[in-house]
């Protein structure tokens, strides 16, 4: 066994977040590098030291150079704002530390574009965690596999009401295009349909704010947004993303149809998986609920008994494995710099398309790493 030095810079949810996975990843999984939780940085010393003792850190600083650039810090996980992911990452990668960052990867597409060519040939992941669930991680196996036969139609969303009352004052979220829907919420469900489905080759977009004022300012970014896509495959899609859908708390949620059948899932009931198979019988035929248990990916880490369930913070300790798996073994695991360009690229193009009320064609990175198995 090995230990690794981990900084993180940022304190606050995420920050709170991957901490907590990286105390508990080597008991969960049995890593063979073990994480050393050894610095975080915040914005003010005070608060910095707040979480350095609330977390178990062994040291606290207000300067995310002086934790990139100290040597006990041997590895780099980013969860601060948008605007701050690439000066780290660069500085990170340039002295030959992994990096994992929050999405999204950068708060322009410019940035995720240097940020993905900064980290070509090194350790560098990007934090999607939805799409880890064994549920999620079990539809993909099932696409994969063709159980449900050639893939023709994706519809995915991201639904969340947690701006949905139009007199929650104006904040940081309603401010600048990073912090909207298409910034904060969108890119999650890009990145599960590329995971799921492919590369989408070409797509239209409508992005629309609801409530262009609020108690305390305007808003100058969007509330919610609708994109009707081709994948490369030649499946068809539709997603739609929103921060004012009244009921929902965490509405990512999509369903996949096949030429031997469907699959359906939903974040707010994240371990059940439904299924359904055209060469069942008539009596039968129907969408059968798929609880998850032991024989699911990463399921029994967790918990030895089926039906009993994994949470959110579980989603975050398998990231953990999976970016020690990286650093461990120098081979890229899934998604990476790249993936978080490649859900970028969707996201630019749909805000293109939007502006320019036409179909307009998604860039492509030149190479997308297979998931680990």
């Amino acid at each position: 066994m090995t230990d690794i030095g981990i900084g993180i810079v940022g304190g606050g949810y995420m920050g709170k977040a991957h901490a907590v996975a990286m105390s508990a990843v080597a008991a969960a999984f049995d890593t063979a590098l073990r994480p050393r939780l050894e610095m975080i940085c915040a914005r003010s010393a005070a608060s910095a030291e707040t979480y350095r003792a609330a977390y178990g850190f062994a040291r606290a600083s207000d300067d995310w150079r002086k934790l990139v650039a100290d040597d006990a810090v041997e590895a780099v996980i980013i969860a601060s704002p948008q605007e701050t992911h690439r000066a780290i990452a660069e500085a990170a990668l340039a002295r030959g530390k992994p990096v994992f960052c929050e999405k999204p990867l950068g708060a322009t597409v410019e940035d995720s574009r240097a940020m993905a060519h900064a980290a070509r040939g090194k350790v560098a992941m990007i934090g999607f965690n939805y799409i880890r669930t064994p549920a999620s991680q079990f539809a993909r196996k099932l696409i994969a596999d063709g159980t449900i036969g050639e893939v023709t139609w994706f519809r995915g969303e991201h639904v969340e009401d947690f701006l949905a009352d139009p007199d929650t004052p104006a904040n940081w979220r309603t401010r600048g295009p990073a912090n909207g829907t298409m910034g904060d919420l969108a890119p999650h469900m890009i990145n599960g349909a590329l995971g799921l489905i492919g590369p989408i080759a070409t797509l239209i977009a409508e992005v629309e704010t609801v409530h262009p004022r609020r108690p305390g300012g305007a808003v100058d970014n969007d509330d919610h947004a609708q994109v009707m896509c081709r994948f490369a495959n030649g499946a068809m899609g539709q997603m739609y993303f929103s921060r004012v859908g009244h009921g929902r708390k965490m509405g990512y949620a999509y369903e996949v149809t096949g030429t031997k059948g469907a699959i359906r899932f939903d974040q707010e009931d994240q371990n059940a998986l439904h299924l359904y198979l055209a060469s069942d019988p008539e009596p039968i035929r129907g969408f059968r609920k798929i609880l998850t248990g032991p024989a699911h990916p990463d399921y029994a880490a967790f918990c030895q008994g089926p039906g009993h369930g994994t949470g959110y913070q579980d989603q975050i300790i398998i990231e953990a494995r999976d970016f020690l798996q990286a650093i461990a073994t120098g081979k890229p695991v899934w998604p990476t710099f790249e993936d978080g360009l490649a859900v970028h690229e969707v996201v630019a193009a749909a805000q293109n398309s939007a502006a320019r009320r036409a179909w307009v064609d998604v860039p492509q990175p030149n190479h997308i790493p297979e998931a680990a198995q």
